[in-house]
């Protein structure tokens, strides 16, 4: 990742709004600025961003990994461990160190946001004005280069690989994580056999039955598949931090009559707002597409959520395609397409696919097939 590039934009902005230094703390955010991402957070890592330097405080158990991977001009290490204790423990003082190098009155950019209240009271006290720079990177985000699309596509093929491998195995009788190991145990073995020192990022579920599947976000757990059932299988794989989703609505045996009336709502709603995305739609513009088909049908009560959000280095980030958002939609911005009917006594429906937009409209990054007849197993 060009880390680079992203900070001379950061600093443009910063120049422009006289902003004298940043201080970073989502933690994606820090991995797009700097190529570092620790498994945990429990210990505070910040990074700040100056006109010439970028400047990381890490605790003592992450700085052998930041000093391999963290594209930064310097570390501030604090230490949880008394033989260093004399050096500094606390990585607020690191960040004071920092930050005092500039007087009082000066302007500190962070991401308003996420920033902890106590360090933007802290900072606030000392003096600094503070201004936001979380909409900024927002923005910077949204619009993925080259490398990232790249990333992008490759996770697109273990995501198609991996729903492919779990709904070819469903069966009678297995549990929800059953079916989720197959397909994760086969993207595990694509990505050792062709990504070295690769990272992979999984996220997974399968709700069951019409009770579990209109819980729009919840977790695989031991339940058996029935027959009768509607499940719905969805997955996230991300390589080396850039995520894509896929996801199924499927069925073990014929569904009810109302089920496939449901579940043909949504396939036409996903279809429509799928192919009509592209550049220049306002961002409400697709959701109204996916969501007037469902109202005409009836069921506008039961689409809960918006039509589709960002993605990339996070799960879910912006921006999403909300019915309130007049966001204009840019070339190279990448979203997940993802209407939905949360039924009580029908169960839940939905496909998602992911999208990157082109100059010639939407490219299509997810595949498996998206018809009742293909998915009734």
């Amino acid at each position: 990742m060009d880390a680079s590039k992203r900070l001379l934009q950061l600093r443009k902005y910063m120049d422009e709004n006289k902003i004298g230094l940043s201080v970073v703390m989502q933690p994606d955010n820090q991995y797009y600025m700097s190529g570092f991402k620790a498994i945990l957070y429990s210990r505070p890592i910040v990074l700040v961003v100056e006109s010439n330097s970028t400047e990381l405080v890490i605790p003592a158990l992450e700085e052998a990994h930041a000093s391999k991977e963290a594209t930064v001009d310097s570390l501030h290490v604090y230490y949880e461990h008394p033989e260093k204790a004399s050096s500094g423990t606390s990585y607020l003082e690191a960040l004071d160190k920092i930050v005092s190098k500039y007087p009082a009155g000066t302007t500190v950019g962070v991401e308003v946001e996420v920033i902890p209240a106590h360090i933007y009271n802290r900072l606030k006290d000392a003096g600094y004005k503070l201004a936001d720079i979380g909409q900024k990177i927002v923005e910077m985000r949204a619009i993925k280069d080259e490398n990232e699309i790249e990333l992008l596509m490759k996770s697109a093929e273990l995501v198609n690989l991996a729903l492919r491998e779990s709904l070819k195995n469903a069966r009678l009788g297995m549990s929800e994580m059953e079916l989720d190991q197959y397909g994760t145990r086969a993207l595990m073995d694509e990505v050792a056999k062709k990504y070295a020192d690769a990272t992979v990022d999984l996220f997974v579920m399968s709700p069951s039955g019409i009770e579990r599947t209109i819980m729009p976000h919840v977790s695989s757990n031991t339940r058996k598949l029935q027959q009768g059932d509607v499940i719905i299988h969805s997955r996230q794989v991300g390589l080396n931090g850039y995520r894509v989703e896929n996801e199924r609505t499927f069925f073990m045996g014929e569904p009810t009559k109302d089920q496939a009336r449901l579940f043909t709502i949504i396939h036409d709603a996903q279809k429509a707002a799928r192919e009509a995305i592209k550049p220049g739609m306002m961002a409400k513009e697709v959701d109204s597409i996916a969501r007037t088909i469902i109202q005409d049908a009836g069921y506008g009560q039961y689409f809960i959520h918006r039509t589709g959000h960002g993605i990339g280095l996070s799960a879910h980030e912006e921006p999403s395609l909300r019915f309130d958002s007049d966001l204009v939609l840019q070339e190279n911005m990448v979203f997940s397409i993802e209407p939905a009917i949360m039924v009580p006594g029908f169960g839940g429906f939905r496909h998602s696919d992911t999208v990157l937009l082109t100059r010639d409209g939407a490219k299509l990054l997810t595949e498996y097939p998206r018809d009742l007849k293909d998915l009734i197993f």
